[in-house]
């Protein structure tokens, strides 16, 4: 077996150690902490991680290749903030691949990446960043709700409903971590969001990103017109 060590310094006091947890690498799919998501597993590595992981807690970290057309990714080829997510449903398809309902737990960070004959594990610190103060994050909440309404009430993409379910969640980090799961983003912007761990520049990244739809939203109008 052999292992990839990350050169970053020790877990701060705000970090708590994952040991020997099963790696999944994804393509083209980003999962956050607190959303619920079916993913498609085909690769023999992947299938054997998930094995491994419903074998014991059923917990497995989901992290991001940075080339999608990569089969078999080492340590370089991934991003290094992945999720930690539980498997609640695992089945097993006539064509050999599995499908697989995860839920994300806790963001996480890749210290070390070992690799054996048949899936990869990983040690990682989860990532508890300080919250911002509860008033600060209620205004914070509010108008990025507002703005979201908006990209919805312009997108064709997003039922309307969805709005009312994100308004009926009570907890800001998960309100926020779920805009970002109904976002048409790239790649690239999707794992940004869930690099930044702190909830007041996450909130305010995400602001960004739906002002600058809003703002294509309207120049393909004026196009149309």
């Amino acid at each position: 077996m052999s292992t990839t060590e990350d050169s970053t310094s020790s877990p701060a006091s705000n970090e708590s150690p994952v040991n020997g947890i099963p790696l999944l690498p994804l393509r083209d799919v980003v999962v956050y902490p607190q959303i619920v998501q079916p993913l498609f597993v085909g690769r023999p590595k992947s299938i054997k991680a998930l094995e491994a992981a419903m074998a014991t807690d059923k917990k497995v970290l989901l992290v991001a290749q940075k080339n999608a057309a990569d089969d078999d990714p080492g340590t370089a080829d991934l991003y290094q903030i992945g999720t930690i997510a539980t498997i609640l449903q695992l089945i097993r398809l006539p064509d050999g691949t599995v499908k697989v309902l995860v839920e994300g737990l806790d963001r996480a960070k890749i210290k070390s990446v070992s690799y054996g004959e048949d899936f990869a594990a990983a040690q990682a610190t989860v990532l508890n960043p300080e919250e911002p103060d509860e008033k600060e994050a209620d205004a914070l909440v509010r108008s990025l709700l507002a703005q979201f309404d908006h990209y919805v009430q312009l997108s064709k993409k997003i039922p309307p409903e969805v709005m009312s379910s994100i308004s009926s969640i009570d907890e800001a980090g998960r309100q926020v971590d779920t805009i970002a799961s109904h976002m048409s983003l790239q790649l690239a912007e999707k794992q940004n969001l869930l690099e930044l761990a702190g909830l007041t520049a996450r909130i305010e990244h995400l602001m960004a990103l739906i002002e600058s739809e809003i703002d294509l939203f309207a120049v393909e109008k004026r196009i149309r017109g």
